[in-house]
């Protein structure tokens, strides 16, 4: 089965990965990882992410909306997150070296634009060098914000509970309140599901108990059947010689 054992959608199997300068300093500590409405047990030492879930240990409480901080985008201006209120988010932690990160950056762009009219917006958190950030940002044409940290970085990310595990993506609806909270890489069947729950909420169709519950069973239900047409596809495979 590609990348290894599943064991259930409620959080990301953490991999084996790689980084450098202050990063590695931080990914050397053990990390938890961990998703709303999941229960705690161990996990593994922090690294890439894919979708393969991994198990977390008792974790520090995940904030109920936003937290207050502001981060330098890569021209070095300082941006709060409460600039985008009144707008649902979808907060994506990355790093330029982390493999299911840059898969996501073409997904992510597809999103902004299919949910501008939702007022959606796309913000990228890149806890990196600077420089290494701008050059990927234009190599991939980013066009949603993207903020960039070193240590404020880290901080950033323990201001959401976690720690350091890459990535991880927050949905936020308008009123600036965290509905889910995705460990690992993000797909595009997952993300659509959660933004027309977030729309559902902001909308007044759905109270936030629901969207919650629903994202729960439907991310778990997608990631069942991911599995299922994954291992459909390896039994197909010829052997390799």
């Amino acid at each position: 089965m590609r990348d290894g054992l599943r064991v259930p959608i409620a959080a990301a199997i953490i991999l084996l990965g790689g980084t450098a300068g202050f990063i590695a300093a931080h990914l050397a500590r053990v990390a938890r990882t961990q998703a709303l409405q999941i229960d705690p047990s161990p996990t593994p030492p922090p690294k890439e992410v894919t979708e393969e879930p991994a198990q977390p240990t008792a974790p520090r409480p995940i904030p109920t909306e936003l937290p207050n901080i502001s981060l330098a985008d890569p021209g070095g201006v300082k941006h709060a997150l409460s600039e985008w209120k009144g707008r649902p988010l979808l907060i994506n932690f990355w790093a330029t070296w982390c493999a299911p990160c840059r898969r996501e950056i073409p997904l992510l762009k597809t999103l902004r634009h299919e949910r501008a009219k939702d007022g959606v917006e796309i913000v990228g958190i890149a806890v990196d060098f600077k420089d290494a950030v701008q050059h990927y940002a234009r190599e991939m044409s980013i066009d949603y914000p993207v903020l960039v940290g070193e240590q404020d970085g880290l901080d950033a990310i323990a201001a959401f509970g976690m720690d350091t595990v890459f990535p991880f993506t927050v949905f936020a609806d308008a009123r600036g309140r965290i509905v889910t909270l995705k460990v690992g890489e993000l797909h595009a069947d997952e993300a659509r599901f959660i933004l027309d729950r977030v729309k559902g909420i902001d909308t007044g169709r759905m109270d936030l108990a629901s969207a919650k519950k629903e994202i729960a069973d439907g991310v778990a239900a997608l990631a069942a059947e991911r599995a299922k047409h994954e291992e459909a596809e390896e039994t197909k495979a010829p052997p390799v010689s």
